[in-house]
């Protein structure tokens, strides 16, 4: 059992560990450090992510390589038009005994790559989405729990739109981010050319048991907020919803509807972390400003006059944060 004399011995053990997290990815990982902070805050927020790029910006090396040094299980599911439910909660088979048997689907793992997640029709996603918020499946009646830790990392390909099934904005909800991935720098391609066409091979250590995860997912939960914090969290979800007492003009003019109250929740978890793995016991309003882009960003709806103007997800955001 992991014991600390303290929380503040917890985070400050929790920074360390943290920090070697990051040192070992970037063996593998070049660049994109922004986007290996925001996954990690989501592990250890109990959150899901949805990585919105272009293929080839290494997404799915990116989860493995988090999977290794984390000492999780890892499955990677493509999702395609023909994938059933099944393939991905499992089934139930008559043995030789003439009795039902349940076999296990891919979802029992610690970390699932959701590959394209919306080239597979509805029922297919809610499967998924189903074990992500329930943390269980059921099958013929039977409730079967999921191993925790449990983490979905989902990624959208943003230029296909054939033969596609967009996530209803309530699935999107579910997920705590949605982070844009983008291609790396000049020098970064030159080092990721070069890892890949040589015979470099990267030995990767586990720096965090499943047990440590756990129990630092527990610690950021027990982590004070004031009340000044939760105030302003609230009312940055607020301000994106049209029509209502707190909305901000923009959300008028260029949203359909607003954020709802999960996009609260998920900004004090969010800012919780970001003030851990930045070296403070407390968050502060900065914080919450720093994970508002990737949570907010798929929980509004932008209207016609919007896209007419040419105002993105991120504009409205930072519009809101001023």
């Amino acid at each position: 059992m992991i014991q600390y004399k303290s929380d503040t011995e917890a985070l400050n053990d929790f920074l360390n560990k943290y920090n070697a997290l990051r040192s070992e990815i970037g063996k593998v990982i070049v660049g994109q450090d922004e986007i290996v902070k925001t996954l990690l805050i989501a592990i250890f927020s109990r959150g899901h992510a949805l990585l919105v790029g272009v293929p080839g910006l290494a997404k799915t090396l990116m989860v493995n390589t988090l999977s290794q040094v984390l000492g999780l299980t890892y499955s990677r599911i493509q999702f395609t038009p023909d994938l059933m439910p099944s393939d991905i909660i499992g089934t139930e088979i008559l043995d030789q005994e003439r009795k039902f048997k349940f076999i296990r689907g891919p979802v029992f793992a610690n970390i699932i790559l959701a590959d394209e997640i919306n080239r597979t029709p509805p029922k297919t996603q809610s499967a998924l989405l189903e074990a992500m918020q329930e943390k269980a499946v059921t099958v013929a009646g039977v409730s079967h729990k999921l191993e925790e830790p449990f983490f979905v990392l989902a990624t959208q390909n943003p230029i296909e739109q054939e033969g596609t099934y967009p996530l209803p904005e309530a699935q999107l909800d579910r997920f705590m981010f949605n982070i844009w991935l983008d291609y790396p720098t000049f020098e970064e391609e030159i080092q990721v050319v070069k890892n890949t066409t040589t015979m470099h091979s990267a030995t990767l250590n586990v720096i965090l048991t499943a047990e440590e995860i756990k129990y630092f997912q527990d610690l950021i939960r027990r982590i004070p907020v004031a009340d000044n914090v939760y105030q302003y969290a609230v009312k940055l979800a607020s301000l994106t919803r049209p029509g209502t007492a707190l909305a901000h003009p923009w959300a008028n003019n260029y949203l359909t509807w607003g954020a709802g109250p999960r996009a609260s929740q998920y900004l004090i978890l969010g800012a919780k972390c970001h003030a851990a793995v930045t070296g403070k016991y407390s968050p502060d309003i900065a914080d919450v400003q720093a994970v508002a882009t990737s949570i907010l960003r798929h929980r509004f709806v932008r209207n016609y006059k919007a896209e007419a103007e040419g105002i993105k997800e991120e504009d409205i955001v930072n519009e809101l944060i001023k």
